[in-house]
């Protein structure tokens, strides 16, 4: 459900003027509890956001993002052992469950917000496409994570940019290595996506990974 370009009927984009960082005390918290909890490596950012794309489609819709960002962190938590399903439903700790040392401590926490978790590597992988080359965009239908969008799949683009390498969200999002590769910035040109009604000077820069692209 999270892969919503290009569909219709979702309504316009609402901007919100002066929009704060948080609407409510409770996603600061939310967010809070994420990056303590990430700390400990038991999961990493693709898994997370696997996490969320798995919320049922009716309650995705419904939520708000710091909303199904905490369902998402629910889970996370009796998946990887944190928290026992009694525990969630009480809302009170197991007696019996020793109580861990923060993985994130105080003077570690303004470093990580600052910086975040780089998924770039310097690693020696070569590029499969070079700026200026003709490519199109796999028609792929995985059922696991992919930040390959729908709206792009078996269309034209051209390399605009090189960014580097990073590590694969596909496999990285189930624990199956982190398959570092290039990702590129692809211009599709806006009628290439949304047909002739679009303007025929406009394009959409999309990044995408060296296994989401093959040669034109």
């Amino acid at each position: 459900m999270h892969d919503m370009g290009g569909m219709h009927g979702m309504g316009p984009i609402q901007q919100e003027r002066n929009e704060p960082v948080f609407h409510h005390l409770w996603e600061r918290r939310v967010f809070a509890l994420r990056r303590a909890m990430g700390a400990w490596r038991r999961w990493n950012i693709d898994v997370s956001r696997h996490e969320v794309e798995l919320v049922p489609a009716a309650e995705y819709l419904r939520m708000s993002y710091y909303e199904r960002q905490f369902a998402a962190f629910l889970v996370l938590l009796e998946k990887r052992g944190f928290i026992r399903p009694a525990e969630l439903e009480s809302g009170t700790p197991d007696p019996g469950v020793p109580v861990a040392v923060p993985a994130l401590s105080v003077d570690k926490a303004a470093e990580l917000i600052a910086k975040g978790v780089p998924t770039s590597r310097d690693v020696p992988v070569a590029p499969r496409f070079q700026i200026g080359q003709h490519v199109r965009a796999r028609n792929i239908n995985p059922t696991g994570h992919t930040r390959e969008p729908r709206y792009v799949r078996g269309k034209l683009g051209i390399i605009h940019r090189d960014h580097g390498v990073f590590v694969f969200p596909d496999t990285n999002a189930h624990f199956l290595g982190e398959k570092p590769q290039h990702v590129y910035s692809v211009r599709f040109a806006a009628r290439e996506l949304w047909g002739a009604d679009a303007a025929p000077q406009d394009g959409v820069y999309v990044d995408l990974w060296d296994d989401y692209l093959e040669p034109a």
